[in-house]
């Protein structure tokens, strides 16, 4: 995978000409980066994560999303969680874990400060 991605490398990013991807809150920039340092990891490859976004974009507009691009890094998110599964990165149940812990750790911080997440049975 190159170092640079144009808006004809993903399917339907929103895009600003100059300054690349568009994200409307941090957690998109997050799953954005995730994805690509994951492929770049050679955990798996970009055209296997086309595949994977595709097919959620799809599934997602035979449920009748209505694709304003709204709801886009929804579906990135969800497409990154099945493909960390199926290619063995991590199981449901630890994705499901994750999320748990992190919606805890989210209702247990103030307002601008970092948030630390802690796994639950960490003993921490």
């Amino acid at each position: 995978m190159s170092d640079t991605f144009s808006a004809d490398d993903l399917p339907k990013l929103p895009w600003e000409e100059e300054d690349g991807p568009v994200f409307k809150e941090p957690w998109e920039a997050t799953a954005f980066a995730m994805a690509v340092r994951l492929s770049e990891a050679g955990k798996f490859t970009w055209s296997e994560w086309v595949d994977y976004l595709s097919a959620e974009i799809a599934a997602a507009k035979k449920r009748g999303d209505a694709d304003l691009g709204d709801r886009y890094y929804e579906h990135w998110l969800s497409a990154l969680e099945k493909l960390v599964v199926d290619k063995g990165l991590g199981s449901e149940a630890e994705l499901a874990g994750l999320k748990h812990d992190w919606t805890e750790a989210t209702l247990h911080t103030s307002h601008g400060q970092p948030i630390e997440l802690k796994r639950q049975g960490s003993g921490d």
